[in-house]
């Protein structure tokens, strides 16, 4: 009996053994390409609430030239796209590459600056509804601003600040 006993852990032992041999494989060449790093560069939208970041991100890897639609003839191809948060419209050029944004959302997560003066200059007043605007242009920039319409009791007003927290 301790022999079959011993016989089976050798046994057992020398079968782990072939399962070390470690077999090498020569991988195709990958090339990762980030045809819309200039969009997402120029809208810097780390503070952006996670729909905004997760929309733009779709927006940039979207590849308009592997659609059905895509023709070379074009100048330029307009693009829709939307969540119930918001929507942008992009404009790419032939080679896929966002030119042209127009970006809102509604009821996102304010940035800091935006919330610390809001607070420092109307301190009783309640956030109920905000609009968050983008409009990008791959020459002339990004322009962030929110529109923000703030309560206190019966009262109502309306404002609108750049994403630094400055009022307009």
């Amino acid at each position: 009996m301790k022999r079959l006993l011993l016989g089976l852990f050798a046994l057992g032992l020398a079968s782990h053994s072939y399962a070390q041999i470690i077999k090498t494989e020569q991988l195709k060449e990958v090339v990762v390409e980030a045809v819309n790093y200039k969009y997402l560069n120029q809208l810097d939208n780390s503070e952006a609430a996670i729909p905004v970041q997760m929309l733009e991100r779709k927006v940039a890897a979207y590849d308009v030239t592997k659609q059905n639609f895509y023709e070379d003839d074009f100048d330029f191809y307009t693009v829709s796209f939307y969540i119930p948060e918001g929507k942008i419209v992009a404009v790419y050029n032939p080679q896929g590459q966002v030119t042209r944004t127009i970006e809102r959302f509604n009821d996102v997560a304010l940035p800091r600056a935006i919330q610390e003066s809001l607070l420092k200059r109307f301190p009783n007043w309640q956030v109920s509804n905000d609009t968050y605007k983008v409009n990008y242009h791959e020459s002339k920039g990004v322009k962030k601003s929110y529109k923000i319409k703030l309560e206190n009791g019966d009262k109502t007003m309306r404002v609108k600040m750049t994403e630094d927290g400055e009022f307009l």
